[in-house]
């Protein structure tokens, strides 16, 4: 579905995100537990214990907060990734005190891997317009640290390597996220596709039920009145239309074929958007459900939509959907004149077979009418 919250199909995007989130905490995690052990084994002068304990606790502290937060997030948050690059900058602009020379001549200083992590977790949680300049700052601070630690090293080569580490990964994800938004648009289109076909499905299929039992039952039972069958105030004709009547309610009642789960708050969004002359505000909570669960749910709204279009002398509906502890509940409210339910004749298949019996006829669910002087609330539910 095109709005945001349908659950019909899993979000390449978000499950991009997720992994992306969850690889950076563990390579994160990772490096920063090696550099501690690298440095701690290359601690020899002119490195400074009053310099690289400190630096080496704060390091331990971030790479556990670090995989803490990300590994439980969907995303890893921008803060996160922001006090990761400026740890790493403080880190690198303080080489000279943390760092041994012949790690330095290297470049295969502790230091050296953190700032290729940075830049790598930086390029894949941001977009380029940030990333970029984020790694290049990371890259100009360790490259300004090395200089003052070592004056003769040559930086051409270390450059060269962080600006293709930068441009490369920006690329990479730019493709990777156009890639998934593609994805995400033809599984968007398809799960409309599907919805708006099981729309028309229930709307037809009460058609045909209703031109059916018309023709095979109370139809009949007319027919035969007017051709003189039935003498007047005959048992016979008022058995035979008790039997229409409950030919009807089975009818209507007839169980389904099981169907496979629908995006309910997709199928609801296409019924409200369908509604005739009616403008219907939705806040829809995204929610699964099984397929009859789901059509019983989209007929009730349909007749709940079209009554407030024909009787409650207003445009504007409201349509909410919501989950707490496992009830999904959903609710269709106006604010027209509204009507007493106990007045409604039995007969009245609209309100009481469209939509009480629609609902309370299947397990663990039912509905509820509150009307009066300041509207109409149609409340239904289900629990699994």
């Amino acid at each position: 579905m095109s709005h945001s919250g349908s659950t019909r199909y899993d979000s390449a995007a978000r499950h991009m995100e997720r992994t992306i989130a969850r690889t950076c905490a563990g390579a994160r995690g990772v490096v920063g537990l090696v550099a501690v052990v690298a440095a701690l084994l290359g601690a020899v002068p002119p490195v400074s214990a009053a310099w690289l304990a400190p630096a080496l606790a704060i390091d331990l502290v971030w790479t556990g907060l670090f995989l803490r937060v990300a590994r439980r997030r969907a995303r890893t948050p921008a803060w996160l990734v922001a006090g990761d690059a400026a740890i790493t900058v403080a880190l690198c602009l303080t080489q000279r005190h943390l760092v041994a020379g012949a790690a330095l001549d290297g470049g295969s200083s502790w230091i050296a891997g953190l700032v290729t992590m940075t830049i790598v977790v930086s390029g894949v949680t941001w977009r380029p317009w940030a990333a970029v300049p984020v790694g290049l700052l990371v890259a100009a601070a360790y490259l300004a640290g090395l200089r003052l630690a070592a004056p003769y090293q040559d930086v051409t080569g270390t450059l060269l390597i962080h600006l293709v580490q930068i441009l490369a990964i920006a690329v990479l994800m730019t493709l990777l996220r156009r890639s998934a938004a593609s994805a995400d648009a033809f599984l968007r289109d398809s799960a409309r596709a599907e919805i708006a076909l099981i729309v028309e499905r229930l709307r037809r299929e009460d058609e045909l039920r209703q031109v059916g039992s018309v023709h095979e039952t109370s139809l009949h039972t007319l027919t035969m009145v007017g051709l003189g069958t039935y003498e007047r105030h005959s048992p016979t004709l008022r058995r035979q239309a008790v039997a229409d009547l409950a030919a009807l309610e089975q009818l209507r009642d007839r169980p389904r074929a099981r169907s496979a789960p629908i995006a309910l708050d997709a199928l609801l969004d296409e019924v409200a958007g369908r509604a005739t002359g009616l403008a219907v505000r939705r806040r829809l909570t995204p929610e699964t459900v099984p397929g009859e669960v789901a059509e019983r749910f989209a007929r009730a709204v349909t007749e709940a939509l079209a009554n407030v279009a024909l009787h409650a002398g207003v445009r504007e509906a409201e349509l909410v959907s919501s989950s707490r502890d496992g009830e999904i509940r959903v609710e269709v409210a106006d604010e027209g004149g509204g009507f007493d339910l106990a007045r409604v004749p039995p007969d009245r298949f609209g309100v009481r077979g469209s939509i009480l019996d629609t609902m309370r006829s299947l397990p663990n669910a039912g509905a509820d009418i509150r009307s009066g002087d300041e509207g109409t609330r149609v409340s239904l539910w289900w629990r699994p």
